[in-house]
């Protein structure tokens, strides 16, 4: 967190670099620390990267020699430094950041566009700013994708566990096999009873006040709407916050749903492209990966038209087919995967954000 400014300048002379800053990086320890590590080594190695400069200050528990070593087991160009051992300080680091940036751009001239088929593809699935129409429209059509996806060889991963609660029963007869469905159960189990013991209904939470406006009244509307973005692809297993898959097909990813973490933890677990529906809108984007907007809201995508890539609301207004949309958003996140950029990539919103579990706090108070 203490080099985010240099970064960002090293990043700003370098054409098709990106800088990932983040509030993190220092004093963490025990789950916060794996969190962070992971999800940045992730975000390094996450395949639309072609190289990596990490820069560290020099003092803080997570150095840059260790995400380097980390991120280069991905065969990634890799180069790290730190600030303090940089003769001449924050200039010289920036000259020397792009130095090596220009270095890596002019080798990656040399790398030449291939033809590849979607078993090659991870893709990840999101949802925020939810209504009641989500869940009729935009996410069923997200979930016909995401069948074809695995249909074709290829990986797509459903985060947002706490959006699974009151779907448990759908999403274990969907289980490769007991150990799995077991700890589907497991996980929403143990989330539920340990926010009572913090005094905390999680039901009474949950829809949020932006949800409930847009018409749904409960947290089993919302969870069905969540989980549809799935299709109905057998589940491989659970994978923590921002962890690889440790084979093709679907995946859920254990985090808290909220949108930026969560889309931050899809792409470090290697999602090229993430689909993210949102029928109330939103402007978000990542600064790894590809946010194709999906919206099923006539109201909202002529609100937000600058932000949203699939208009799915003609479902209601035109009585179009869900799987003619499907048609359509599968031609957008082919020409995607080819270069065409997102609303949200034009716009060069590339929000980053790493969830935290706060390990400190809970020794604290001993939770």
């Amino acid at each position: 967190m203490c080099v985010n400014r240099i970064s960002q300048q090293i990043a700003s002379k370098l054409k098709g670099a990106v800088a990932l800053t983040h509030p993190l990086g220092c004093g963490q320890f025990g789950l916060d620390y794996s969190y962070t590590v992971r999800t940045l080594s992730g975000l390094g190695s996450n395949p639309n990267v072609y190289g990596v400069i990490v820069v560290g200050l020099g003092c803080e528990n997570i150095s840059s020699e260790l995400l380097a070593k980390n991120i280069s087991k991905s065969n990634r160009i890799v180069e790290f430094f730190d600030v303090q051992e940089t003769r001449g300080g924050s200039i010289a680091a920036i000259e020397k950041g792009v130095k090596l940036g220009k270095k890596m751009i002019g080798a990656s001239k040399e790398v030449k566009r291939e033809p590849f088929d979607f078993s090659h593809l991870t893709l990840g699935l999101e949802c925020g700013s939810s209504d009641s129409i989500s869940f009729i429209s935009a996410n069923p059509v997200v979930g016909i994708i995401s069948n074809k996806i695995v249909k074709l060889g290829g990986t797509s991963i459903l985060p947002e566990f706490t959006e699974w609660i009151g779907t448990e029963h759908l999403l274990t007869k969907r289980a490769v096999n007991i150990e799995v469905a077991d700890e589907i159960r497991s996980i929403l189990n143990k989330f539920l009873e340990n926010a009572k013991k913090l005094g905390i209904d999680f039901k009474n939470v949950q829809p949020t006040p932006g949800n409930i406006k847009g018409g749904l009244t409960t947290i089993e509307e919302k969870s069905l709407g969540t989980i549809i973005k799935s299709g109905e692809s057998p589940i491989q297993g659970l994978l923590e916050y921002s962890e690889k898959p440790k084979g093709k097909g679907l995946w859920l990813m254990i985090e808290p749903g909220l949108d930026i973490e969560s889309m931050t933890g899809l792409a470090a677990a290697g999602a090229q492209v993430i689909i993210m529906t949102t029928s109330r809108g939103s402007p978000c984007g990542n600064p790894i990966s590809p946010v194709i907007k999906v919206c099923g809201n006539k109201r909202s995508c002529d609100m937000m038209t600058g932000n949203i890539d699939i208009d799915a609301s003609s479902i209601f207004t035109e009585k179009t087919r869900i799987e003619n949309i499907a048609e359509i958003l599968w031609d957008k996140l082919k020409a995607t995967c080819n270069g065409e950029k997102t609303k949200a990539e034009y716009l060069g919103f590339d929000d980053l954000a790493i969830s935290r579990v706060n390990t400190l706090l809970s020794i604290l108070y001993d939770r």
